[in-house]
């Protein structure tokens, strides 16, 4: 319990005099290290949040939540009708893929094929966003869907026709050639992923399969989940439905990605908690030397009669309450930065001319962000204990005064 006079001793310690100067300075170096090492800590955790998080929805939206591959047989399409399926499942559709080499006047480029049923393209996510060009979103036989990367790379753009030739080849009476066909281009998709729109093809599945010898007994299932970010659970049941196929989700393809960022934002969680630790030593530094400058008014306390343990709560409310004050600042800053984080890479970039998140390293074109709450207390409760901690160690030296020596000495 604090009483009323370690209260009023407290703010009187805080608000420190002219012949205090010194210390005065160290107290607004311990606040704003704190704070800015909190702030810090909260916008990287942010960015690198909104960068996960803007990274998985694309990955989703362009890759099929879990995908069900057949090995020697083909799947087994009466599980569809399973209701544990139907639950989870937005989507089933059946796909198939093949290489190829697209040629376009003197340029060739290697692609992914993909085909899907007609019908199925419709149901894809990425064809229903904003971005993407063309009225037809339907994969008819000799058109192809080609990405945004791709029509820039080789100057296509909707209704041209350009060549494709397969990876594998028709036996005629002088050897094996490579099959090569005419599409004419019916759509423009824009995945967000630059390597994706690069180098991925949609084209009709029964058109794919001829064209690349493809056996139809080597359709996969794609499904498309109502909740694709809890996957784990949803693989497993997906799995016992399908106990003779082989199941992978997006996860699985992007696993050594997400790993390490994972990693990254552990690190960087610890390196920048070091600021606040060393900004926290300050307030050692601060506590220290205002104790040697209230010798005497713990000297008087002590001798009228104020317990050791009124010292004690009163150095430490002291060091506390700068820690606390700026771990609280620090939120304010840290949350207004990364609300605005957007805004604030516009003005750098247009005012200095400065490119500070190039599109095509990051696949993003803004600067994400995601406040996480849980986050937010986690820094915060390491800030508050810290500050505790550094506080222990003057307090108890205060307390630890002999007050005749002190007024002897004053």
């Amino acid at each position: 319990m604090i009483t009323t006079l370690e209260k009023e001793i407290t703010i009187r310690f805080l608000k420190a005099r002219k012949k205090d100067s010194f210390l005065n300075i160290i107290s607004i170096f311990s606040f704003i290290g704190i704070s800015l090492g909190v702030a810090v800590l909260i916008i990287v955790m942010s960015v690198m949040n909104g960068f996960r998080t803007e990274l998985i929805n694309k990955i989703v939206g362009f890759n099929s939540h879990i995908t069900v591959q057949p090995y020697d047989q083909k799947i087994d399409l009466k599980n569809i009708e399973k209701k544990s399926l139907k639950l989870i499942s937005k989507n089933l559709i059946l796909s198939n893929s093949g290489e190829a080499i697209v040629i376009r006047e003197q340029s060739s480029k290697g692609v992914l094929l993909r085909g899907y049923l007609e019908n199925d393209f419709s149901k894809l996510d990425l064809i229903n966003n904003k971005d993407f060009e063309g009225q037809n979103k339907l994969l008819s036989k000799n058109f192809i869907s080609i990405g945004k990367e791709l029509s820039f790379n080789l100057d296509l753009k909707i209704g041209d026709t350009i060549t494709i030739m397969s990876s594998s080849g028709v036996e005629t009476i002088i050897g094996n050639l490579p099959k090569k066909k005419s599409f004419i281009v019916s759509s423009i998709f824009h995945s967000g992923l630059a390597e994706f729109d690069n180098n991925i093809i949609f084209l009709n599945l029964e058109t794919l399969e001829e064209f690349s010898n493809l056996d139809k007994k080597k359709r996969n299932l794609e499904i498309y989940l109502k909740n694709p970010q809890k996957i784990e659970n949803q693989k497993n049941i997906v799995q016992k439905i399908f106990p003779n196929n082989f199941v992978f989700t997006w996860a699985d393809l992007n696993q050594s990605l997400f790993s390490a960022l994972k990693v990254e934002r552990n690190v960087m969680f610890i390196i920048l908690s070091l600021i606040i630790i060393v900004a926290a030593f300050n307030i050692i530094s601060g506590l220290t030397i205002l104790v040697k400058n209230k010798t005497k008014d713990i000297a008087i306390l002590k001798s009228i009669g104020v317990l050791n343990n009124s010292i004690i709560k009163i150095f430490f409310l002291v060091g506390v309450i700068i820690g606390i004050s700026a771990t609280l600042f620090g939120i304010l800053l840290g949350v207004m930065f990364s609300i605005y984080v957007e805004n604030i890479r516009e003005f750098l970039s247009n005012t200095f001319d400065l490119t500070l998140f190039p599109e095509e390293i990051y696949f993003l074109s803004t600067l994400p962000s995601e406040i996480n709450i849980t986050s937010i207390f986690l820094i915060s409760i390491s800030s508050i204990f810290i500050t505790i901690i550094v506080s222990i160690f003057p307090a108890m030296s205060a307390a630890k005064l002999d007050p005749v020596k002190s007024l002897k000495y004053e």
